[in-house]
């Protein structure tokens, strides 16, 4: 079971991390936290809360955008207004439920990953099933979304340049972290689909 997911007898997935990979993806998410940003005060009206709007620009930082992509177009589309206008008015009333629940996600990992305590000689098992299954996949996601950003990884070809970093290139540790994560990515999903 080291490094990757693994079928549990109950229907969930289990991971042995060892201490050095607990702190890595716990400031990962924490990070990734940071980025997505605190959230929208909560409100004592339920009816308010559910028509709140959200920003209507796309974010300027990368990864942000990444996360956060516009709804309509994409790569290769010629940008018109009517697609501009259009994923405006997409963002403004979906966007703060997206990072609401990037935040949820990313919380739930640092939650497992606090409870974990790996052993002098080996590692830490970690056990997910259901909606925490569900949060780990989501946050997973967003973590290689927003290292590819940053390495400005934007197909195929940009993925296969950064396989060949020589070691003491200073993106190397990150390239080798969203490896790492695509694997356990990978194995979550192959895991909760048997």
């Amino acid at each position: 079971m080291p490094g990757l997911f693994e079928p549990t007898p109950d229907g969930g997935a289990a991971v042995v991390l060892d201490e050095v990979e607990i702190s890595i993806i716990r400031s990962l998410a924490v990070q990734l936290m940071e980025l997505v940003g605190p959230g929208a005060e909560p409100s004592d009206d339920p009816l308010a809360e559910l028509f709140a709007e959200g920003p209507s620009e796309p974010p300027s930082d990368p990864v942000l955008h990444r996360l956060f992509p516009d709804a309509y177009g994409g790569p290769g589309d010629k940008e018109t207004e009517e697609l501009r206008a259009a994923s405006s008015e997409f963002r403004r009333f979906t966007e703060n439920d997206l990072r609401d629940r990037k935040r949820r996600d990313a919380v739930a990992v640092i939650r497992s990953l606090d409870g974990l305590s790996a052993s002098a000689g080996g590692g830490a098992v970690l056990k997910v099933e259901g909606e925490s299954a569900q949060q780990w996949l989501g946050a997973l996601n967003d973590l290689r979304l927003a290292i590819s950003a940053r390495l400005e990884i934007t197909g195929e070809e940009d993925a296969d340049l950064l396989y060949q970093l020589p070691d003491e290139d200073p993106r190397k540790p990150m390239v080798m972290a969203y490896l790492w994560l695509g694997g356990l990515q990978e194995t979550l999903v192959e895991t909760l689909m048997s």
